[in-house]
């Protein structure tokens, strides 16, 4: 089954696909080099050369990733200096970067199931102090776990326009 689409969402050809929230945010995280950066951050990594190094992507791709995902708001820029040499810029997540962890993770834990060997990848995801496996999935907000069955989307403001019969 597949999830359901109910009101005015029910006829897919009403919807303004040009305001759709995923293809906004796979514009400005839809790149590989993007998520790596991201993942990195995420682990800490907050200078350009460990950035650099630890995704193994050129430093022009790095340069032009990190600008521009600081420019859309998702890192700031704090300037450190080490003895002898010039000043230069960390990159430290905000907290509308932050909020992309959840989507890292969910990849990450697909990647695990989907395309590592039988025993998962390289990496899990564990609370801190128990060990217990952290599953990124549809639940909500009051903390109860979906299935896909359980999902449907409903329209939020006039995101699609009911057609006249």
């Amino acid at each position: 089954m597949a999830i359901t689409f109910e009101g005015v969402l029910a006829d897919r050809s009403t919807w303004r696909l040009e305001i759709c929230s995923i293809a906004l945010a796979m514009d400005v995280i839809g790149t590989r080099s993007s998520m790596l950066i991201l993942r990195e951050a995420l682990y800490g990594t907050t200078r350009f050369d460990d950035f650099a190094r630890r995704t193994r992507v050129t430093d022009a791709i790095v340069a032009a990733r990190l600008k521009e995902l600081t420019e859309l708001g998702l890192f700031t820029k704090q300037p450190y200096r080490e003895p002898g040499k010039r000043t230069r810029d960390e990159y430290h997540l905000t907290d509308r970067g932050r909020d992309l962890l959840p989507a890292v993770f969910a990849l990450m834990q697909w990647g695990n199931k989907h395309l590592q060997a039988e025993e998962g990848g390289p990496l899990r995801l564990v609370e801190r102090g128990t060990g217990e496996p952290v599953v990124i999935g549809p639940r909500t907000e009051s903390g109860r776990n979906l299935d896909l069955d359980d999902l449907a989307i409903v329209a939020n403001g006039d995101w699609a326009e009911p057609q006249d019969t």
